[in-house]
C-alpha cells in the first residue's frame, strides 16, 4: 500500500546516493520509481517512529536506513509531521480492514479473540513497530499526526469494543462498564504481546497466534 502521493514516475535525481544501499533495503540509486521509494521510506519510518516515538525519532536515521538524503524525505513528505501522518495513514486502514475481515468471517464466540489477534499479527509481520506508531501517546496534542492517529485508533478501538461487548453479552452480561474495562484490557494485552514479539524477531505471526492459544488455555486451566 502506498500513500496518495505515490506515482509511477521516477523519483527526483540528485540524492547523491548512487551505488549505495541503505540498511532498510533501499536501492540507494537514482531513478528509483517514486512509489517504491515511498514504500521504502515508510517502512524505515514506521520502525524508527515505533521504536523512539515522534519526538525522539531521527529523520536523519530514517534517511540513512533508506539510503537517501534527509532533504529528500522533506521533498516527499513535507515535514516530520507529514511523514508521521503518512505512516499512520498507511498502517491504520490495514489494521482496521484485517480486523473487520476476521470478525466478519464468523468465528465461534470463543475463537473470536484468536481470529482477531491472528489478523493483527499477520498485518504487523513485516512492520511490528507500526502498532506503537498508531498508539503513540506522546504525540503533540492537536497536531496533524495526533489527529490522524486518534482517528485510526478510534476505528480500531471501536471494533475492539464491539467484539468485547459481544463476548460479554453471550455470557448474559450487558454491563457497559464491564465492556469498556474489557476493551481496555484487550488493547493493553495486544500492545504487550506486540512489544514482546518485537523482542523475539525469530517468531512469526503464526508462532504468536499459537502462543496466544497456549497462554489462554493455561489461564483457563488455572482459573
Amino acid at each position: 500500500m502506498t500513500t496518495a502521493r505515490a506515482s509511477a514516475a521516477p523519483e527526483p535525481s540528485g540524492d547523491g546516493t548512487a551505488g549505495r544501499r541503505g540498511r532498510g533495503g533501499g536501492a540507494g540509486t537514482k531513478g528509483v520509481p517514486r512509489a517504491l521509494r515511498e514504500e521504502q521510506i515508510l517502512a524505515a519510518a514506521l520502525e524508527e517512529f515505533g521504536r523512539h516515538g515522534h519526538a525522539a525519532a531521527s529523520m536523519a536515521e530514517i534517511a540513512r536506513r533508506v539510503g537517501v538524503t534527509k532533504p529528500m524525505l522533506y521533498t516527499y513528505f513535507g515535514s516530520k509531521d507529514g511523514l508521521y501522518t503518512a505512516c499512520v495513514d498507511h498502517i491504520g486502514p490495514r489494521l482496521r480492514a484485517a480486523i473487520e475481515e476476521a470478525m466478519a468471517s464468523g468465528p465461534e464466540r470463543e475463537a473470536l479473540p484468536r481470529a482477531v489477534l491472528a489478523a493483527v499479527f499477520d498485518t504487523l509481520q513485516d512492520c511490528r513497530h507500526a502498532w506503537f506508531v498508531l498508539y503513540d501517546r506522546t504525540l503533540p496534542h492537536d497536531s496533524a499526526p495526533w489527529q490522524a492517529a486518534r482517528r485510526h485508533r478510534a476505528a480500531v478501538d471501536g471494533l475492539a469494543a464491539a467484539g468485547t461487548a459481544a463476548l460479554l453479552q453471550a455470557e448474559g452480561n450487558d454491563d457497559a462498564l464491564d465492556a469498556d474495562a474489557l476493551k481496555h484490557v484487550w488493547t493493553g494485552t495486544v500492545s504487550a504481546l506486540v512489544g514482546w514479539w518485537i523482542a523475539h524477531p525469530e517468531l512469526s505471526a503464526g508462532d504468536m497466534t499459537a502462543r496466544w492459544s497456549r497462554l489462554v488455555a493455561a489461564v483457563r486451566t488455572g482459573a
